[in-house]
C-alpha cells in the first residue's frame, strides 16, 4: 500500500477540493480506527483515501460509482480485499460488508461529511471545538446537510457495534489531527 500512489490516483480522477478533503477526512478516520481492529493504519488509510476516487466522474450508481472505480483498481493491481472494501461502502453495490475495514469505511463515510458540515456552521468554523453532542443535535435537523444519509450514519455505528456518540467523538478526534488539510481549523 503506497500512499503516494493512492494520492496520485485520487488526484488524477478528482479535482473538486471538497471531494479531496472528504478523502483526507476518511483517510484520517480509517487510520485512527485501524489499530482498534488490528489493522495496518497505512493500508486502511489508503482505502479511505481512494474509496470515492471515481465519484467526480461517476457520481451515482447509474453512472457507475463505485463499479468503474473497482475496475480501475483491479487494472492497477490493487488487492481484491481493498477493491471489495471500496465496493462494499455503497449499499446498492450488493457487496456485503464483512471485514472490520469494510465496516469502518461505511461507518465513517457519511459521518465525515456530516462532521465537516457541522464544523463549518460553527462561529469558529472549526472541528477543534466541535463536540459529538453538537453533531447529534444537527442530525435532528433534517434541513441541515440534507444530502447526508443519516440512516447510514446510524447503520454504520450499529454495524461496528459502537455507541453513536462514541463513534462521532472518535471520528471528530481523528479529523482534528488533519484540521489544517481539511480547512477546518477555522479561527482557532
Amino acid at each position: 500500500m503506497d500512499r503516494a500512489a493512492a494520492w496520485e490516483l485520487l488526484t488524477e480522477y478528482t479535482k473538486n477540493e471538497s471531494l479531496l478533503k472528504h478523502a483526507l477526512a476518511l483517510e484520517a478516520a480509517m487510520r485512527a480506527y485501524a489499530p482498534k481492529y488490528g489493522g495496518d493504519p497505512e493500508e486502511w488509510g489508503v482505502v479511505g483515501l481512494i474509496h470515492d476516487f471515481d465519484y467526480e466522474q461517476c457520481p451515482s450508481a447509474e453512472a457507475g460509482h463505485p463499479f468503474k472505480g473497482a475496475e480501475v483498481l483491479r487494472q492497477k493491481g490493487y488487492p481484491e480485499y481493498l477493491v471489495k472494501a471500496v465496493l462494499s461502502h455503497a449499499d446498492y453495490s450488493g457487496v456485503p460488508r464483512e471485514s472490520p475495514m469494510e465496516k469502518v469505511l461505511f461507518a465513517c463515510d457519511e459521518l465525515c461529511g456530516f462532521i465537516t458540515a457541522a464544523a463549518l456552521v460553527r462561529p469558529t468554523k472549526s472541528v477543534l471545538d466541535l463536540e459529538a453532542t453538537s453533531v447529534r443535535k444537527r442530525m435532528k435537523d433534517k434541513a441541515f446537510a440534507r444530502q447526508v444519509k443519516r440512516e447510514d450514519i446510524l447503520k454504520g455505528a450499529q454495524e461496528l457495534g459502537v455507541e453513536l456518540n462514541e463513534h462521532i467523538a472518535f471520528v471528530i478526534q481523528a479529523m482534528r489531527g488533519v484540521a489544517d488539510a481539511l480547512g477546518l481549523r477555522g479561527t482557532l
